[in-house]
């Protein structure tokens, strides 16, 4: 395998690994609505023997900073997406109003806010474990190529140098995605 094709392997990877811990900061709750916090929620529908996300069921708004408003778009999977909401661990209880569900979100207790940073920096010390063994992976591939006799041995020390700033630079935006959310989550 060639260097250049590594190169963009390991940033591909972790440029991945980035996004999965922005999408996982998401769905941890903050106190306040947010579509964001059910609309990628596995759920089961009978009806179609399988399960499908939220945002595929239902219409889901905020009308107000404190209440998600989740309106399927077939009434019969009503009670499906009820019952995900109650086994998912958000922690939430729905009531259900005519073809709607209302989920209101209560303020956290500092002691929940402090678990939920908690829950936030593990999500981003697993997001830099890939990052780190996206760099592994890539530097492995770059020995594997002066090995064989495609880079020498100058190249592999500049290109190991690249990716450990790729690498560095990736681990940065995740810690200042965690700080962000730790902001958000603490903000009463």
């Amino acid at each position: 395998m060639d260097a250049e094709m590594t190169m963009l392997e390991c940033d591909e990877a972790m440029t991945k690994a980035v996004e999965h811990a922005i999408h996982e900061f998401a769905t941890v709750r903050t106190g306040k609505a947010s579509p964001t916090l059910v609309e990628n929620m596995d759920v089961h529908v009978l009806s179609y023997g399988s399960n499908m996300k939220m945002k595929q069921l239902a219409m889901i708004t905020t009308p107000d900073p404190r209440l998600i408003r989740i309106e399927p778009f077939d009434p019969s999977t009503l009670q499906d997406i009820d019952r995900a909401i109650k086994e998912s661990r958000l922690g939430l209880n729905g009531s259900i109003e005519g073809k709607v569900i209302r989920l209101p979100i209560p303020a956290l207790s500092q002691e929940r806010r402090e678990q939920m940073v908690k829950m936030v920096k593990q999500l981003g010390e697993e997001a830099r474990v890939r990052v780190r063994n996206a760099r592994r992976a890539g530097l492995e591939n770059l020995k594997a190529g002066e090995k064989d006799g495609t880079l020498t041995e100058d190249d592999l020390r500049r290109l190991e140098k690249e990716v450990q700033t790729m690498t560095d630079k990736k681990i940065a935006e995740i810690d200042q995605h965690v700080v962000s959310k730790e902001k958000e989550i603490l903000t009463v």
